[in-house]
């Protein structure tokens, strides 16, 4: 593991970061002149069509004295009328209060009609402000402008997510505006402890991240470690939440994910009451949270909208489809090809009956299906979501069908290389099924050369690579290595919710009191307690 991130991680260039840190903390003032400020947006920006500059020209001059600069798709076309409206009703006074800057700060922000209104002092933070949706009034004589924010322009709609379907619980999703994604967390959590912290990322883009957790519930010092990766990331672009979880993660060379990405609000309020963290990135629907545990992939949210009892049942079937997922395969290749004699008799004359006429061996075979059906399921993907669906079902169909009366593989291969599919299909997340697809590859390949003993010679380290990740501090394995038995309540055996007291010790900070003692339900008879009572007295 040493080896491979030296080899992958390239040398530093003083020279460039040098260049980079110049261009991060560039503060030129806005300069005085209005008429040259506008100047420099418009070089900066060049001949944009969405680009617009709308001068104010004072009555008793020819001069401008005030302009509002926007990008057009990018606001609020309603407001920026309002906006306009405000500023001519103060045309007329203008020439009073326009030699001194307080004054006319103050009248602008008593006169607007909007609330978030900043300082503008270095022409950086003026291109920054313009391109990220807001209106800049510049005035002549001022050495700063005005950023209002009235952002707007087409949004998507809240739709339910697609990725993570429940059968019980909330439809809401996550959209690409980072403001609708924060305004769908606070409606769940109204409470003044959760925190928001923004960091602007990105030289090119500048994109807006957000670490969001709860005072008191999340670790400080996880908190404050992940704050610190955040400010170290010095790149070009984040165009997506997965450009930061490469760049935080506590583990780069590994298959299997460090942290969770959800689109659903509920699932983040959840994990942030629990004391874990969540980044927010603008411009995606999918939100980061950590730290997490292996065991953590293997629960839906809709876990805690039904009965306790049936939450385990499914949180079983779902380890069940993972060991499947993982091992059906090489299992099956190993006993055919080297373990024949742990079969039971009736079964290995089957299988080798519906063997005898294919020219490929068990690896082979595997190895040759696995591949068809990645290819199948990659084409279902990328093919229109009309035809998607049919394509995917009707190709397995033909292929696998065509395949075995060609007598090219042979039907319990079929069936073998079907059913892991639709295991993989089981686990909650799809990182983690996909780590699962890349490591069944590699169990394949050992069982074909060494049977059972090649996957018991891969599967030792990956459970010793398991134990030795951590997210953010916690181990991966937790609550099993090391064991904490107050943390086995929520784990693959779901406890009722007046049972689960107490939250997960290795995530949660000081506050780790969920509810209050004795929520265990009153199932007497309400007649009992009655004719009790009349008793007495």
């Amino acid at each position: 593991m040493s080896w491979i991130k030296k080899v992958i991680k390239p040398a530093k260039s003083r020279g460039q970061d040098a260049v980079r840190a110049k261009q991060y903390t560039s503060t030129v003032p806005i300069n005085i002149s209005l008429s040259q400020t506008l100047s420099f947006l418009q070089s900066k920006l060049g001949n944009s069509p969405d680009f617009i500059i709308r001068d104010f020209s004072e009555k008793s001059t020819d001069s401008n004295f005030l302009a509002i600069c926007y990008i057009e798709g990018l606001i609020d076309q309603k407001l920026l009328s309002d906006l306009i409206e405000a500023l001519i009703t103060e045309m007329d006074s203008a020439a009073s209060y326009i030699s001194d800057v307080h004054t006319a700060t103050a009248l602008l922000k008593k006169k607007l009609p909007m609330g978030n209104i900043q300082i503008i002092h270095s022409e950086d933070q003026l291109i920054h402000a313009i391109l990220s949706g807001t209106v800049i009034i510049a005035i002549d004589g001022i050495q700063y402008a005005l950023a209002i924010t009235i952002s707007g322009g087409i949004r998507r709609a809240i739709e339910e997510p697609s990725s993570q379907t429940v059968i019980r619980g909330p439809k809401e999703g996550f959209t690409e505006e980072l403001s609708t994604n924060i305004t769908l967390l606070r409606r769940r959590l109204k409470t003044p402890d959760l925190k928001l912290e923004s960091h602007i990322i990105g030289l090119h883009t500048q994109t807006r991240v957000t670490l969001v957790y709860i005072e008191g519930i999340a670790r400080p010092e996880v908190i404050a470690e992940v704050t610190k990766r955040l400010q170290a990331i010095d790149t070009d672009s984040i165009l997506e939440s997965g450009y930061i979880e490469e760049f935080i993660q506590d583990e780069p060379i590994t298959p299997f994910p460090t942290m969770i990405n959800t689109e659903r609000p509920d699932t983040v309020a959840g994990c942030l009451l629990d004391g874990q963290f969540a980044v927010m990135v603008d411009g995606t629907p999918f939100v980061l949270i950590a730290p997490v545990t292996f065991f953590n992939f293997f629960q839906s949210s809709d876990d805690y909208y039904q009965r306790y009892d049936i939450s385990t049942f499914l949180r079983m079937i779902r380890m069940v489809s993972f060991i499947i997922a993982l091992l059906l395969p090489s299992m099956y290749i190993a006993v055919t090809t080297f373990q024949q004699e742990i079969l039971p008799t009736t079964l290995l004359i089957t299988l080798a009956s519906q063997r005898e006429g294919t020219p490929f061996p068990a690896l082979m075979e595997a190895l040759i299906m696995e591949l068809i059906f990645e290819v199948i399921r990659e084409a279902g993907v990328r093919m229109p979501r009309v035809i998607g669906p049919a394509i995917s079902i009707v190709g397995a169909l033909v292929i696998g069908q065509a395949a075995v009366e060609a007598g090219l593989v042979s039907g319990a291969m079929v069936i073998v290389v079907s059913f892991t599919a639709i295991s993989n299909f089981v686990i909650p997340y799809f990182n983690m099924a996909s780590a699962v697809r890349l490591i069944r590859f590699a169990l394949m390949l050992l069982a074909g050369t060494l049977g059972l003993f090649g996957i018991l010679a891969g599967t030792i380290p990956i459970l010793v690579h398991l134990v030795s990740l951590k997210s953010f501090g916690v181990n991966y394995m937790t609550p099993y290595a090391p064991f904490y038995k107050s943390n086995m309540k929520d784990l693959l055996i779901r406890a009722p919710w007046w049972a689960m007291k107490t939250r997960p010790d290795e995530k949660s900070g000081t506050n780790k009191t969920r509810q209050a003692p004795h929520q265990y339900p009153d199932f007497s008879d309400p007649e009992e307690n009655t004719e009790g009572s009349d008793t007495q007295k």
